[in-house]
């Protein structure tokens, strides 16, 4: 019988042999032949596996961040009977070795073990495990412990390389980082937070666009989120996640030009739009209905930050959705939105230094870019930053021709959390924690911070804290954009503006894939002058600003 075609997963497994063992403790014998690769099958023969006695642990490192759980394969037992062991999955060391909860995905549990056999355990994010005996009297024959990885088999179409080694690093973390996230759907973390959160979504489709293309995982999460959210409820019944949905409709039609699968979005569209336009209040004030008013979490609980971040947010996803009116051929709808957008732009929120919310109002055309920039974007400029909103905080800097300030704060902000053994890019991170913090991959230490355990606030205190979160991505689109000069002009990348910006930076090479193939691009500069070259496919046509 064959496999409807939408009963298969489209994800890949892939072993992967643990790199190190961080910690043992207890009389285990020939634990190192865990590191080795192995076939995988348990046999009736005699094998140089790794004996845990009695009340035995150990912490086995797999190298970087996975998807998925573990495969522990066994020898025979004394007397046939089914072996116990306590599985711990963790992020970091501190999460294996201490107590992991077990939201969104089970982290921490006593599993039974077959005897010759193939026991497999898991599906969540990690990079380490540990693993305890749990029966007093058994001697366990463990011949492997390895990862099954469950991912996408994903080209990485887009490329990006420079003269600075730390900005490179950072690019492929990012691109990593939203990989990991594309499964079923696409998700906003792998170990907690396995959901679709439209808002988070967005940096993780600007990343997506950047280095994997068109995608259908993604048209498959907006429709989820659309479908779920029968209007007038909000999208994860929060307004901006409703407004971020069109912009992201309205950059994801950028991108890849699909007019079909832009059509099947009209009627929702035009609804959503005229609910939106219901909540303008008669002086041109935004009054979206307080399901949960929520930009990110550095503004939250500051009503005066929210106001201004969902004024511009508000006002944003009207001029995008006026586009996509007009691209649909909705005459009407697209004048509603233009009176809209009048009426909002009578309306100047209370003047507040939250970079997130300023930042939305720069890219709203609220505000001066230069002028933003100076008072409040690039004052104190790394701290007030959020993972998922200092993408928006880079794009507003980028406007006003900050490209050195927005290099500083990746490679410092996000740089700070690979300095800290990170392969992945966290839920959120502040500057702060780096002083006297140990590492993440190693041992926690007495007299040092573990930034686990000890940091984050709001919904990701402590082991809860994600350290695989899609929403952390975006310098990797940026540097695509501004760095690499990516500027898609007309919709499905028919036109590509080449606008590469080198500060401190010698050279820049790569690519952007579009759906009509690979742009290469390779830029370098001789004192203040610079020599872009490229190859484009066939229907892409490319400006070049030299």
């Amino acid at each position: 019988m064959s496999i409807a075609a939408s009963e298969l997963d489209d994800r890949i497994r892939r072993y992967v042999s643990p790199v190190r063992i961080v910690w043992q403790e207890g009389n285990i014998r020939n634990a190192e032949v865990l590191l080795q690769h192995g076939s995988g099958q348990a046999t009736i023969w005699s094998h140089p596996g790794a004996f845990l006695a009695p009340v035995t642990s150990l912490l086995l490192d797999y190298g970087k961040e996975l998807h998925g759980g573990v495969q522990i394969i066994t020898g025979p037992s004394r007397d046939k009977r089914v072996l116990r062991v306590r599985v711990r999955f963790g992020e970091s060391v501190c999460e294996a070795m201490g107590e992991p909860d077990n939201d969104h995905a089970i982290h921490d549990a006593v599993i039974d073990l077959a005897t010759m056999g193939a026991t497999e355990f898991g599906n969540t994010g990690f990079r380490f495990v540990r693993i305890d005996s749990v029966e007093k009297e058994d001697l366990i024959e463990i011949r492997e412990i390895r990862a099954v990885s469950l991912c996408r088999d994903l080209k990485y179409r887009g490329a990006f390389e420079c003269d600075d080694k730390r900005l490179n690093e950072i690019w492929q973390t990012g691109a990593y980082t939203t990989h990991l996230c594309l499964q079923d759907y696409i998700w906003d973390g792998i170990k907690r937070d396995r959901l679709v959160w439209m808002g988070d979504m967005h940096p993780e489709i600007m990343v997506t666009a950047s280095v994997f293309g068109k995608l259908e995982v993604i048209e498959r999460s907006l429709d989820l989120v659309r479908d779920e959210a029968v209007l007038p409820k909000f999208m994860n019944n929060t307004s901006s996640y409703s407004l971020w949905w069109i912009i992201a409709h309205y950059d994801w039609f950028r991108f890849h030009g699909d007019l079909d699968y832009l059509k099947a979005q009209r009627e929702y569209l035009k609804e959503l739009l005229r609910m939106v336009l219901g909540m303008i209040d008669a002086n041109g004030s935004e009054k979206l209905d307080a399901t949960w008013r929520f930009l990110d979490w550095p503004t939250h609980g500051d009503d005066k930050a929210v106001h201004g971040g969902l004024h511009a947010l508000l006002l944003l996803a009207l001029k995008t959705g006026a586009s996509l009116c007009s691209t649909l051929g909705e005459k009407q709808c697209g004048l509603e939105c233009a009176r809209g957008i009048d009426l909002m732009s009578s309306h100047i929120p209370e003047p507040c230094m939250n970079k997130s919310a300023n930042s939305l109002q720069v890219l709203a055309g609220m505000q001066d870019p230069v002028a933003a920039n100076r008072e409040i974007l690039a004052a104190n400029p790394f701290r007030g930053v959020s993972t998922f909103y200092g993408y928006y905080i880079l794009q507003a800097r980028a406007q006003a021709g900050d490209y050195q300030g927005c290099l500083d704060l990746i490679s410092r902000y996000w740089g700070g959390m690979l300095d800290l053994g990170a392969t992945t890019f966290w839920e959120h991170f502040e500057l702060d924690w780096m002083e006297n913090a140990g590492r993440i991959d190693e041992l926690p230490v007495p007299d040092k911070k573990d930034v686990h355990s000890d940091c984050g606030a709001h919904c990701f205190k402590g082991l809860r804290h994600s350290l695989c979160h899609g929403w952390a991505s975006g310098p990797t689109a940026w540097l695509s954009e501004h760095i690499l000069g990516v500027k898609v002009l007309k919709p499905g990348a028919r036109q590509i503006l080449l606008e590469p910006h080198l500060p401190g930076l010698q050279w820049v090479r790569g690519s952007f894939p579009t759906t009509y193939g690979n742009v290469e691009i390779e830029c370098s500069r001789k004192g203040e002058k610079m020599k872009i070259d490229y190859k484009a496919p066939a229907g892409v046509k490319i400006e070049t600003a030299q």
